[in-house]
């Protein structure tokens, strides 16, 4: 059997069992198919003497019925020992809560859990905020959430046997050296990065059979079992229907997520509704607008104008053409071949986004009148130390950046550097560094 894949997170899950010591349970949070499941097993099989694994989805109305009565630890314990066949150890074991949204009582059974104090919890969930689970029980202040993202560059890298390859980057950094030589293939890595994506399963499917229709029909299937999930949630299929048209929006290049054209006349309640369940599903990304620009970006944050990427850019390569077969499925070959059409830039806008989440940033743009009829704007704006930065993306070596430099002038007292992301190499030119787009990482 194949090793799991090595996750960064890890090392967050490893400092909370060394720091908290059983007096709060961890809440493993993401989208379905970012690899919980996997993550959480394989912790507890290296840090733990035994462990039992609850998984929700497959449990027994026994096992469910069991956190409906709490008032007797002993026999709880006594009970889940029997139906999974382990022994526990005080303070040497480890008890999951598998998609625990679909226990709604398990989780509420935390509080007391941690308070008696003989095991360590670990919870998984994904959609797990969604009102409709969590309406009827108390949340436990007593839980520490954590989020798992899809696989970032680094991840990948590691995955495809490149483990040295991320020290090495850090290295180029740190020296300000340009690639030279090595970036034509770091940058045909990006792009298979972009096409395979960071769901576990696609990036397995790669590594085993090095067929991107393989690798195309596992996304498709994840696709396929997030629209499922937004039509339980939301049975009218706006929620589907906003999450299926991401690429469409971001391709018609204009300065805010237009809902609608896609879902139609909304009242302004519901449409918040709908876009927090979006949020929460971990799937996307929402990006706002900052009205403002400054240190302080969420004070300045439009709640009415933003752009919503895809949480994982392997997806939204499929979901760009889903129409399409994969025979038919051009960005393929035009990516791994550095052919893509000026016109199809908005994928790696969506790369970045996800590479800056990955780095730990949120996401915001800003966007200005121009003159009647036309705009200036900015793809993101960070916020780091005292300053702002402002990042253009590009999908080729164009230097040319207008609003970036428009944004400049305007802010020049607030901005400590300004970046173009694109393909070509590192190179700089008076506050402007430009930067290939596999190192927005690293800002």
């Amino acid at each position: 059997m194949k090793a799991p894949f090595r996750r960064k997170l890890y090392d967050e899950m490893l400092e909370w069992k060394r720091e908290r010591k059983g007096t709060t349970a961890l809440l493993v949070e993401g989208a379905r198919r970012v690899g919980k499941s996997t993550l959480v097993q394989t912790f507890a099989k290296n840090e733990y003497e035994t462990f039992i694994l609850i998984d929700f989805n497959l449990a027994s109305q026994q096992i469910h019925r069991l956190f409906d009565d709490i008032s007797n630890l002993d026999l709880l314990f006594l009970t889940l020992q029997s139906e999974y066949n382990v022994s526990l150890k005080e303070r040497k074991s480890l008890i999951i809560f598998d998609e625990v949204q679909k226990c709604p009582r398990a989780r509420q059974a935390i509080k007391y859990l941690v308070a008696d104090g003989r095991y360590d919890y670990i919870e998984t969930g994904s959609l797990i905020s969604i009102r409709k689970n969590v309406c009827d029980i108390t949340i436990p202040s007593e839980e520490q959430r954590i989020y798992l993202n899809p696989m970032d560059f680094d991840e990948f890298l590691w995955a495809t046997g490149q483990n040295a390859m991320p020290d090495i980057l850090a290295q180029f950094v740190e020296k300000k050296q340009p690639f030279g030589a090595s970036l034509r293939s770091l940058l045909r890595t990006m792009r298979l990065y972009m096409l395979v994506g960071g769901m576990p399963q696609a990036v397995n499917s790669y590594i085993e059979s090095n067929d991107l229709s393989k690798v195309d029909a596992v996304k498709r299937d994840i696709i396929n079992l997030y629209v499922d999930d937004f039509m339980k949630i939301d049975p009218s299929g706006k929620l589907s229907l906003m999450f299926q048209n991401i690429p469409a929006q971001l391709s018609s290049n204009v300065s805010r997520y237009q809902t609608t054209s896609v879902v139609g006349r909304t009242d302004e309640d519901r449409m918040s509704i709908l876009l927090s369940e979006l949020e929460q599903s971990r799937t996307v990304q929402i990006c706002h607008n900052s009205t403002d620009p400054s240190v302080g970006l969420p004070l300045t944050k439009d709640f009415t104008r933003y752009k919503i990427y895809c949480a994982d850019t392997g997806l939204f390569v499929t979901l760009a053409f889903w129409d399409k077969r994969f025979t038919e499925n051009v960005i393929y070959n035009k990516l791994l071949s550095d052919k893509l059409e000026s016109n199809l830039g908005y994928v790696y806008e969506n790369l970045v986004s996800q590479m800056l989440i990955s780095a730990g940033h949120k996401l915001y743009y800003h966007t200005w009148q121009k003159d009647d009829r036309h705009y200036y704007e900015v793809d993101f704006v960070l916020s780091i130390g005292s300053k702002i930065v402002p990042i253009e993306v590009k999908s080729s070596g164009y230097i040319k950046h207008t609003s970036l430099d428009a944004f400049c002038d305007k802010y020049s007292s607030r901005i400590s550097r300004a970046i173009v992301l694109y393909t070509k190499d590192i190179g700089h030119e008076g506050i402007v560094d430009y930067l290939p787009a596999f190192m927005a990482k690293f800002i």
